[in-house]
């Protein structure tokens, strides 16, 4: 599992370049399905056909990063945050330079001025007083092939923390998603179900949700599901969204209200099956099912994903337990999903 898994997560992917992504799970995922293609703006969509309700399960194959925006005399290049990134999570991390067909062009660290000199820090520093420092002056990056618009990623690889339940990396937030349902079209290939599945790996989630946007009037499916991460809130000593504790089902966010009927009935199945599953209202934040629930005049959807320890930085946590029950609550959902309803 866990190989599959570490190999989507090191998979270089910020959103607008997400091809290395892209091409592991058209690999993984065609033998399931009965089609495969690419939309138009670059969503991967994997068909497995049938005549009943159209269903729309969805992923984002993109991940967090930074764009090199201005390359000082120093060659200091400074950066333009791609999805949000707090800048204090940055601050010390290395990370490459990547040009044209994902060729890493350079290795760097991030730092701004006070921690360069240690000079004493009395503020966090922001965004735009952060930089890569590469070691190379810039002539030497000009002749390396270093430019304006250049991706800047993390450099750092999955790996297990403490146990082999325990995972930590990059990209956490969606990769996990994306393998989930890779797993997924593997248990329903043999499903004798009259569903049509569309398992949707969508691009530019991080930037505004853009590849559900144009996936979902495609599409226009009956209903939806998106498939993501979400803030683990276990740190305090009134935790939620703790991570080993099952996957999370969003009833709020930012932007999206659950279905209900999809909700009462996902959380029938957990009961049923007895698979653990954890409650969400959250006031920021929000998932693909933002978009597919807009769409053609209205779609009934929802958020299924797992918590993930420092969400929304160069490297997450989360636990393998909560990433197999997303995968059995699915797979039991999708055996008997309930019809269409409007509540």
């Amino acid at each position: 599992m866990v190989e599959l898994l570490f190999k989507l997560m090191n998979a270089l992917g910020p959103s607008g370049d997400e091809q290395l992504v892209r091409d592991i799970i058209t690999s993984e995922i065609k033998k399931y399905v009965n089609e495969i293609y690419v939309d138009k703006f670059g969503n991967l969509v994997a068909h497995r056909k049938g005549i009943g309700e159209k269903i729309m399960l969805a992923a984002h194959m993109d991940e967090i990063g930074l764009m090199a925006k201005k390359i000082e005399n120093n060659g200091f290049i400074r950066v333009s945050s791609i999805g949000g990134i707090e800048p204090i999570t940055l601050v010390g991390q290395p990370v490459k330079v990547v040009g044209d067909k994902n060729k890493v062009i350079c290795n760097g660290v991030i730092s701004f001025s006070e921690l360069h000199e240690d000079l004493n820090i009395k503020t966090l520093p922001k965004m735009d007083e952060l930089y890569v420092d590469t070691g190379l002056n810039v002539n030497e990056l000009k002749l390396s092939g270093v430019e304006i618009g250049n991706y800047i990623v993390p450099l750092h690889h999955a790996r297990y923390l403490g146990n082999n339940k325990i995972i930590s990396g990059k990209s956490l937030d969606d990769r996990t998603g994306c393998y989930i349902l890779i797993e997924l079209a593997k248990k329903l290939k043999n499903l004798h179900s009259k569903q049509d599945i569309y398992y949707v790996f969508t691009v530019q989630e991080e930037m505004g949700l853009y590849g559900a946007k144009t996936a979902v009037y495609h599409i226009a499916p009956d209903w939806g599901l998106a498939i993501d991460a979400t803030n683990a809130r276990d740190s305090s000593i009134s935790p939620s969204n703790i991570i080993g504790s099952g996957p999370f089902l969003t009833i709020k966010d930012s932007e999206m209200l659950g279905n209900k009927c999809l909700i009462d009935w996902i959380k029938k199945v957990a009961k049923i099956n007895k698979i653990p599953l954890q409650l969400e209202v959250e006031d920021s934040g929000t998932t693909d099912a933002a978009s597919i629930m807009l769409a053609k005049g209205g779609i009934p959807s929802a958020t299924i994903g797992i918590p993930v320890r420092n969400l929304h930085s160069t490297v997450g946590i989360a636990h393998v337990d909560d990433i197999n029950n997303s995968i059995k609550l699915l797979s039991e959902f999708l055996k008997k999903p309930p019809k269409i309803c409007m509540v």
